[in-house]
């Protein structure tokens, strides 16, 4: 599959704390939850093994990581050997961004409790391992839709049904 510029063709995205705590999983490939956990384990312990100035693309089996900490979160995204590294980074940069827009300035408990949030916001600008929309406004009148249809259905399923 080779395409002329294209966005990279991303396996899976992990988000996990300093502590190795998984906090967000995106798997753009089928796999079993043996392998799912054991890639975890893996991705936890190379990162958070790594020096702080080290650089934050990694080889590891046929897939390039590519990982950056904001706070106390590490962002890990794997994608195949002959990928951008930089445009991976910026990736998850945008996601980030996308975040921070969202909580005002994203913190792991945001992501613990708002779990599902941060899935939509994610599904909003990856799907399957592509990116689906690269404007950042788009994604955020998105995800005010859907939090305004949120709110009128709390509104509606509290009303007393007469």
């Amino acid at each position: 599959m080779n395409h002329d510029n294209r966005q990279p063709l991303m396996r899976f995205l992990l988000l996990f704390s300093r502590q190795g705590k998984l906090r967000l999983q995106k798997w753009f490939m089928p796999m079993s939850e043996r392998e799912k956990k054991k890639i975890i384990r893996d991705m936890t312990t190379m990162v958070l093994a790594r020096q702080p100035r080290t650089c934050n693309f990694l080889h590891w089996k046929d897939l390039k990581i590519i990982y950056k900490r904001y706070a106390s979160l590490y962002f890990c995204l794997a994608v195949e050997s002959q990928e951008n590294e930089l445009l991976a980074l910026e990736i998850i940069h945008r996601y980030v961004e996308l975040l921070d827009k969202y909580f005002g300035n994203v913190c792991e408990l945001d992501i613990i409790f708002n779990f599902e949030k941060a899935y939509f916001i994610l599904d909003e600008f990856l799907m399957g391992g592509e990116i689906q929309e690269t404007s950042k406004q788009i994604v955020n009148r998105s995800i005010e839709a859907s939090d305004m249809l949120q709110e009128t259905m709390e509104e509606y399923m509290s009303k007393p049904a007469f």
